[in-house]
């Protein structure tokens, strides 16, 4: 059996914030604001995973009302999600995401996050792909004043 799943997730940049991307740390003026470390990849990232294996989501497994995931690092999260998937019998086939920001440009870290992406989720980087997008300057994203990710995978169980 096979399972798509879709991820998004939206996150406000300001300033004195770190800007993280699938666990890597991209120097920028503004970070990701979150009641965690605000990696919007790796929330994405979970998920598509989550919603691939009817598991739940992100906001219902790790809410941001439990003070115990202030500042939590999304890596982690991923981490616990890739263990439940495991679990229930379900094996990544291939995630694909695109990054949408003005600024910082992604091209230059794209293997760089696909290596933290695959260690994290024991696969090959060949399984995961990254793209860097614009807003051409539309909406919060094209004004700079945000960040917006969509993450797919796709998920096979060869115990059902």
């Amino acid at each position: 059996m096979i399972h798509i799943g879709i991820g998004w997730d939206l996150h406000r940049l300001k300033k004195r914030r770190r800007f993280l991307l699938g666990g890597v740390e991209i120097p920028f003026s503004k970070g990701e604001d979150g009641h965690s470390d605000g990696d919007v990849l790796a929330h994405a990232v979970c998920d598509a995973l989550l919603g691939a294996s009817s598991l739940g989501d992100i906001g219902e497994l790790f809410p941001p009302s439990d003070p115990s995931y202030k500042g939590a690092d999304s890596m982690k999260l991923i981490q616990n999600v890739h263990a439940m998937i495991k679990k229930t019998g379900w094996n990544i086939i291939n995630l694909d995401c695109a990054i949408i920001c003005e600024k910082p440009k992604i091209l230059m870290y794209r293997d760089v996050i696909r290596k933290s992406l695959a260690k994290t989720l024991e696969i090959s980087t060949d399984c995961i792909f990254i793209k860097g997008k614009t807003a051409e300057g539309l909406g919060q994203v094209g004004k700079g004043n945000a960040v917006e990710v969509y993450a797919v995978c796709l998920l096979e169980n060869l115990l059902k």
